[in-house]
């Protein structure tokens, strides 16, 4: 009865990158009925954000197959590109001979074919807000984070869905990063898409970026370096973040 398989009530992955293109890194969970989680996690020495996106995504079908899922189970991510061209760009894609409908050739075309190829029936994408509290989608930034940081990160492999077999034969992790600095790499990777994007951010919402009190960042007026970013002022009374700080 111990080694019988619980169904899947959760699925979550993300994916990151330093520098887009750079070093990426992404990350997937599955909960289980019996409150279990799988947390699988990897990285690419050169890459963009796109493909870790799908990577983490394509991890995720990968894992479900043959497993048992509750109906209605979702794929939550926060990436728009992936839930876009799965559900309504690829289709097209394909009756086009992978050409987008400006004419140019579809970019990540490998790893589309896959996505494509292990579709599981009934399974929807859900789209959720990045870096806005969703646990699993943060569990999953920390975990795609770290790894394109070259750092390895403690992943949850118990389950009721492993047999004894898979569990030893899973090699032992080492080098984990400490909860703290996984944190921090997190809040590092959100800073860099926030200058990336040029997003404005509010007082406080900078504050808790840069954990500062607001009353403190209410007294500054000028542009100020933060870490590897500089912080300029908007005449909004936002700021902006803007890459190489320190340059």
């Amino acid at each position: 009865m111990d080694n019988e398989p619980v169904r899947v009530v959760t699925a979550a992955c993300d994916g990151a990158c330093s520098g887009n293109p750079g070093p990426g890194g992404w990350g997937a969970l599955l909960r289980f009925e019996d409150g279990s989680v799988r947390e699988m996690g990897g990285s690419q020495a050169s890459t963009t954000n796109n493909r870790m996106e799908l990577t983490g995504a394509l991890a995720v079908l990968k894992a479900l197959k043959g497993l048992p899922l509750r109906p209605g189970l979702v794929l939550r991510t926060d990436s728009r590109y992936l839930i876009d061209g799965l559900q309504k760009w690829l289709a097209g894609w394909k009756r086009k001979g992978w050409r987008t409908s400006s004419g140019g050739a579809v970019l990540n075309r490998d790893l589309w074919e896959q996505l494509d190829q292990l579709r599981v029936p009934g399974l929807s994408l859900v789209h959720v807000r990045g870096h806005s509290g969703d646990p699993d989608n943060e569990r999953c930034n920390a975990i795609a984070v770290a790894f394109s940081r070259g750092w390895q990160p403690s992943l949850s492999r118990e389950n009721s869905s492993f047999r004894k077999a898979d569990c030893a034969a899973a090699p032992p992790s080492s080098d984990h990063a400490p909860a703290s600095l996984t944190k921090l790499l997190s809040r590092l990777d959100v800073a860099n898409r926030l200058a990336n994007e040029r997003y404005g951010l509010s007082g406080s919402e900078l504050a808790e970026l840069v954990e500062e009190p607001l009353s403190r960042l209410e007294l500054r007026s000028d542009p100020w370096v933060w870490r590897d970013w500089l912080v300029e002022p908007l005449p909004d009374g936002r700021w902006r973040l803007r890459r190489g700080g320190k340059d």
